[in-house]
C-alpha cells in the first residue's frame, strides 16, 4: 500500500513540534529536510521520537559530493536513527555503490533513495542540465541506482510506472509535490494528485503544503489516508 510522507517544511522548530504533536496517532513518516536539519539538527528528530517514538523519518539531504565523502557521510546518518535518507543519482554509480558498500557492516540499515529529476524542473530547465528528456534519464538514473544496490528512487508520478517496468515492483518509488485534491503547484513543476501516483505504482508520497497550510491538518491527514 502507498504511504504518506509529511513534509517538516515549516519556518520555525516550533511550527513543525506544533504540527507532530497535532498528527502524533496517525501512521505516518515524516519528510525532515535540508532547511530543517541544517537550523535544528540531531536533537529535532530526538524530538520528534519523543512525541512519537513509531514516526518513521525520512531524511531528505540530498547527498552530493565525491564517493568517499558521500559514504562518510551516510556512515554518519546511521548514527541519527532515521528510517530512511537519500542522495543523488548523478553523482554516478560509483558513489551510490560506495554509499551501499559502505553501510554492508551494519545489522540494519535505512531505506536508500537515489533522486533521478527533482520535481521542480520544467523538461526544457532539466534538458539545459543534464542534455537528456526527463523520462529517459529517470528510466536511466533508477537503473543505475538499482545496480549500485539502492533500494529505490525519488522520483516525479509521471516517472514512476516506467521506473518499475525497468526495475521491478520491489523497486521503490518515492514522489514529492504531490497534491492530494488539486491544489496550487507552488514551485513544483511535475504535479500529481494522489488517484494518479496510485496509478503510476509509486511506493511513497510526499504531501507538505496542503497540509501544514490547512487550519486542520488531521482531517487532511485522514482524508489522504482514506484515498491510499
Amino acid at each position: 500500500m502507498m504511504e504518506l510522507c509529511v513534509a517538516l517544511d515549516l519556518p520555525t522548530k516550533k511550527e513543525n513540534l506544533d504540527l507532530i504533536e497535532k498528527i502524533k496517532d496517525f501512521d505516518v513518516w515524516l519528510k525532515v529536510g535540508l532547511r530543517t536539519y541544517i537550523r535544528d539538527g540531531e536533537s529535532f528528530l530526538l524530538e520528534i521520537k519523543k512525541i512519537n517514538p513509531d514516526f518513521k523519518i525520512f531524511l531528505d539531504l540530498k547527498l552530493y559530493d565525491i564517493p568517499n565523502t558521500m559514504a562518510d557521510a551516510a556512515e554518519s546518518i546511521m548514527g541519527l536513527g532515521v528510517d530512511m535518507f537519500n542522495l543523488h543519482a548523478s553523482a554516478g554509480k560509483r558513489a551510490m555503490s560506495e554509499v551501499m558498500k559502505r553501510l554492508e557492516s551494519y545489522p540494519t540499515r535505512p531505506i536508500v533513495l537515489a533522486v533521478t529529476a527533482l520535481t521542480s524542473f520544467s523538461e526544457e530547465e532539466f534538458r539545459e542540465v543534464y542534455e537528456s528528456d526527463i523520462s529517459s534519464k529517470a528510466d536511466q538514473f533508477a537503473k543505475d541506482a538499482m545496480d549500485s544496490g539502492l533500494d529505490g528512487v525519488v522520483c516525479s508520478a509521471f516517472e514512476s510506472r516506467s521506473i518499475k517496468n525497468i526495475t521491478g515492483k520491489e523497486f521503490k518509488t518515492l514522489s514529492p509535490g504531490i497534491r492530494p485534491f488539486g491544489e496550487d503547484a507552488g514551485d513544483q513543476k511535475r504535479v500529481a494528485d494522489i488517484a494518479f501516483a496510485k496509478g503510476s505504482l509509486v511506493d511513497f508520497i510526499v504531501v507538505g503544503r496542503p497540509i501544514y497550510r490547512s487550519k486542520n491538518p488531521e482531517k487532511v491527514i485522514k482524508k489522504i489516508l482514506e484515498k491510499l
